[in-house]
C-alpha cells in the first residue's frame, strides 16, 4: 500500500477499512509511507492493528520509506521497537 498525506483521526478510519477488507487472501503487508508527513495515535493504532493482523496469520507488515518526522514518532512511542521498518 502506497499511503499519502496524514495519517490522522480523520484519515485513520479509511485506512483501516482497507485493512481489514483487502488483507484477507495475502501474507505480506508493506506500507509504503514515502508521502505520509504526520502520524496521530489514531494513525498508530491502525499500524498496530495490521501489524497484529498479519502476525496473526504468520505473515508480516513491513513500513518503508519513514521520513525524519514519522520515524522520530516512531521512536518517541517506541513503535520502531515494534513495526518492521525498513
Amino acid at each position: 500500500m502506497k499511503l499519502s498525506g496524514r495519517l490522522e483521526t480523520s484519515t485513520a478510519p479509511m485506512l483501516q477499512e482497507v485493512v481489514d477488507t483487502q488483507t484477507g487472501d495475502i501474507s505480506e503487508l508493506l506500507m509504503d509511507m514515502e508521502n505520509i508527513d504526520y502520524v496521530s495515535s489514531a494513525g498508530l493504532r491502525v499500524l498496530l492493528a495490521a501489524s497484529k493482523k498479519m502476525k496473526a496469520k504468520d505473515g508480516r507488515m513491513i513500513v518503508s520509506n519513514v521520513n525524519e518526522v514519522v520515524m522520530d514518532v516512531f521512536e518517541i512511542t517506541g513503535f520502531n521497537e515494534i513495526l518492521d521498518i525498513r
